[in-house]
């Protein structure tokens, strides 16, 4: 009998917890604005720059010391060492000076046709040879030289006297410092819905919770097909607190919907949703528009006073539940 009752006791527990209403949070639905963004990642970079770079591999001897100062097309930012230039240049100079010298000689020895034409004409060839070497070697020489390749202020120096400069390496960036762009890398799937003119909303990490904002400006015509990127330009404002060389998170925004009717994107699976009706829980098919950050739009199939689950529950249709917690969305 004991045992009897034992059982029926374990019966009756098993079926009120099979019975028990599921707990849920619910969140009502509302009202707000529905903005479908574009992610890229980007850096801040003058509208006007340009990098000076040597062409040649040489040990640095001189450098300006003009980082952050104003300087004119043409001013020298850096020198390398050009002395095996100089010395080849004086050999070729005193090459040019015996040829002249020869030159002369047979020219008058010509003239009183001692000598033949031949030997003028190879005398003069071999002069005009030593000057072509000689305006090749000077303009090698100018190579050895960083000039400014146009107005602006220095952004930044790299390098030190004595080291040696490799080729193309950066040594000078010259540039004018506003405006600023937002260098940014979009992605080809993405790039159709950008356009110029569509507000961009900024993040940085040197200005953590500042709202930062910049306009599409312009975008490449051409992608990189290795990263299957396209480079979009966002135009600063001239008041801006970024500085160049920052990087920053960029969300273009392409399209914003009024007054939508949103539901955060963690209660839809599939398109479906759970709402709570007289305790159980009913599952509703929904038509959704723009997924933004702030929720997802729902065009159709729940109004304003539906009690959405929140997050998607594991539950079967029908299933009785009782609501824990409600979180009305603001």
């Amino acid at each position: 009998m004991v045992g009897v009752l034992g059982l029926a006791a374990v019966a009756g527990s098993t079926a009120w917890l099979a019975w028990r209403p599921t707990e849920v949070s619910v969140v009502r639905a509302s009202r707000g604005d529905a903005a479908q963004i574009v992610y890229a990642s980007g850096s801040v970079e003058p509208r006007t720059w340009a990098k000076v770079a040597p062409v040649v591999r040489d040990r640095i001897v001189e450098q300006c010391d003009c980082e952050g100062s104003r300087v004119a097309r043409g001013d020298v930012l850096a020198r390398l060492d050009d002395s095996q230039v100089r010395a080849t240049l004086g050999e070729l100079e005193a090459r040019r000076a015996l040829a002249q010298e020869e030159y002369r000689r047979l020219s008058v020895l010509a003239g009183r046709n001692v000598t033949s034409q031949q030997a003028l004409d190879r005398a003069r060839a071999e002069l005009l040879q030593i000057e072509a070497l000689i305006a090749g070697q000077k303009a090698r020489l100018e190579t050895y030289v960083l000039r400014a390749p146009a107005p602006g202020v220095v952004l930044r120096q790299d390098g030190e006297v004595g080291e040696v400069a490799e080729l193309g390496t950066v040594l000078v960036w010259v540039g004018e410092p506003k405006p600023l762009l937002v260098i940014a890398e979009v992605n080809e799937e993405d790039i159709p819905r950008v356009q110029v003119g569509q507000r961009a909303l900024l993040r940085a990490d040197a200005f953590p919770g500042q709202d930062l904002e910049a306009v599409v400006d312009s975008i490449t015509p051409k992608g990189d097909s290795v990263t299957k990127t396209y480079r979009v330009r966002l135009r600063l404002p001239d008041d801006t607190p970024l500085k160049i060389g920052m990087s920053t998170d960029v969300n273009i925004v392409t399209r914003v919907s009024k007054n939508a009717l949103l539901i955060p994107s963690v209660a839809i699976e599939a398109n479906e949703v759970f709402v709570v009706e007289d305790g159980t829980a009913r599952r509703r098919v929904i038509r959704t528009g723009i997924r933004g950050t702030n929720g997802v739009e729902v065009l159709a199939g729940i109004d304003e006073d539906a009690l959405v689950i929140s997050p998607f529950p594991d539950l079967a249709d029908g299933a009785r539940v009782t609501v824990a917690s409600r979180q009305d969305r603001s």
